[in-house]
């Protein structure tokens, strides 16, 4: 069976194709367009479509658009009600569903050759729940929570035998998504894409607010309700630039604890639904806070959590051509879209007159700048799904110097309460970190052991965790052997893994757009490939 997979409807815009039993590709729209999150998260934009993104997933499998036998997309409009219906304030919300059900012929378009007539509505959060249920093998329990689908912003679930039973869907206005929307929107950040420095601010603060919050925010048989909450008088609303204070942390600090434990009480609940599964897997915008991840890991009654590494809504652009599929394809790697062979990338190089070498290894070439306290751009192989760099397109540095975390939110042009990622062999995870193993996505929390934190204090947040990928030789070994390699040179099997690119820019995808980077930001070493590119400078000294 062929089946393309499309998500438009909200924000994230992506495509992700099947043939016969085999993800072949799958990539956001951002990646093509370079406009970050693809679109905006309005319902004027619900037209848009991943035409990019949806070509070239063909194009990778070999397909014409009259080949395929479906085209899933991951939003029914016969499940919408009117805004008012839903207490939802929004008088254009009715385009999406308008917008929705003109999507047949909206790809018709897009793709000439397409039938209008193998476009399937795909439910959203039944996409969700597909990209994470059936990319594990056997039967799970699932839960998925966002902004919202098309009536609901919750689900709760149990994959048996392949078929999804509903256990329980929140309606709206209810929505732990949608709060945490309210609350990055009141913070000065753009909603539907900046939640991530909601979470990383909240280490910063005191739950000051959270009694207030447990009686405004409240759980219990299998759903929730969440009270309108009058932000201003907890702390003052800020604009883009202005001065964050205590304030702003607290509120972040409250909001993000109540929502740990509503999660973790819709995670019980759901486990005794789904009769005891030991599986719990997790899709939705919400099951990218990882803090929240690991406190379900740690406390709540699942033997093994999986979060889909594109738990957002570029995920259901998989996940609806999953459900349309109909069977369980394990995911294996997030490494599903765009790559250039060694030929076309030293092609670019010489495109861009830039001077580069091909040593004997990449790994230890790098690993060398590392040891020396540079900054290396690494593009290797394909690129990732989802919104994690995972060594595929990634910024690395020292783990040892204190000055680390401020020098990469320098480069990348961001706010410097932004915690930075270590990468570390699977071998040696245990020796330096505590949770959640393996955690090959980046989607835990993790705690640094007390006798690592002054050894790698760049990647040791303020709250004494890290946001851990373990790399394991067999699935990268590339990366494994850098990272071993810098062992050597260092003691330390730990390095700064951060995504390539800079503030409101999308990951770098192209080779071009590398050379770009490279050329624009203070980076030590452009690793293409097998391809070396450096700028000559005196490292600093490791303090």
């Amino acid at each position: 069976m062929r089946v393309l997979g499309i998500n438009a409807i909200f924000h994230d815009p992506s495509a992700a194709v099947i043939v016969d039993g085999r993800v072949v590709a799958a990539a956001e729209e951002e990646r093509f367009s370079r406009r970050k999150h693809g679109k905006r998260p309005v319902p004027f934009a619900a037209w848009e479509l991943p035409e990019l993104s949806a070509a070239w997933c063909l194009e990778q499998a070999g397909l014409r658009p009259e080949d395929l036998d479906a085209v899933a997309y991951s939003f029914d409009p016969g499940l919408c009600r009117d805004a008012a219906e839903l207490g939802l304030d929004d008088p254009w919300d009715h385009l999406r569903a308008d917008y929705a059900r003109r999507a047949p012929q909206f790809l018709a378009a897009a793709l000439p050759g397409l039938d209008p007539e193998q476009v399937r509505f795909v439910p959203h959060h039944v996409a969700h729940a597909a990209s994470a249920g059936l990319s594990v093998p056997g039967d799970s329990a699932v839960l998925v929570l966002d902004g919202r689908g098309e009536r609901a912003s919750h689900l709760a679930g149990a994959y048996r035998d392949g078929r999804l039973d509903v256990l329980y869907g929140q309606e709206l206005p209810h929505s732990l998504g949608l709060l945490y929307e309210d609350l990055t929107r009141h913070l000065g950040f753009l909603h539907s894409s900046d939640e991530y420095k909601v979470m990383a601010l909240a280490s910063y603060g005191q739950p000051k607010y959270l009694g207030l919050l447990r009686d405004l925010v409240r759980a219990g048989d299998g759903g929730f309700t969440v009270e309108r909450i009058d932000w201003d008088a907890l702390a003052k609303p800020r604009t883009d630039g202005e001065e964050m204070t205590e304030a702003h942390a607290d509120l972040a600090a409250s909001v993000q604890k109540r929502l740990e434990e509503v999660l973790l009480d819709l995670a019980r609940w759901t486990y005794h639904a789904a009769g005891g599964l030991p599986t719990l897997t997790m899709a939705g915008g919400t099951a990218l806070n990882c803090v929240a991840n690991a406190r379900i890991a740690a406390e709540g009654p699942f033997r093994r959590v999986w979060v889909q590494p594109a738990a957002g809504d570029s995920g259901t652009a998989l996940g609806a051509a999953l459900a349309v599929n109909g069977e369980h394809l394990p995911f294996t790697t997030a490494a599903l879209g765009r790559g250039w062979s060694d030929d076309e990338l030293e092609a670019e190089l010489r495109r861009a007159a830039v001077p580069y070498s091909r040593p004997a290894s990449i790994a230890a070439e790098a690993a060398g700048v590392l040891a020396r306290n540079g900054i290396v751009a690494w593009y290797q192989g394909r690129s990732e799904y989802g919104p994690r760099a995972l060594g595929h397109r990634s910024l690395l540095a020292h783990p040892g110097d204190r000055d680390t975390q401020t020098r990469m939110n320098d480069v990348k042009g961001r706010e410097q309460f932004r915690p930075i990622a270590p990468m570390v062999r699977a071998e040696r995870f245990h020796d330096i970190f505590e949770g959640v193993y393996p955690s090959p996505y980046m989607l835990f929390v993790h705690r640094v052991r007390p006798d690592w934190r002054d050894r790698i204090p760049a990647v040791t947040h303020v709250d004494g965790t890290a946001r851990v990928q373990t790399v394991h030789v067999d699935d990268e070994p590339v990366v494994a052997s850098m990272l071993t390699e810098f062992e050597r040179l260092t003691g330390l099997p730990v390095v700064v893994n951060t995504s390539l690119n800079t503030a409101g820019r999308p990951m770098v995808d192209t080779p071009r757009e590398a050379l770009e980077l490279f050329g624009s930001a203070p980076v030590d070493l452009l690793a293409l490939g097998p391809f070396a590119v450096h700028r000559a400078q005196t490292y600093r000294s490791v303090e």
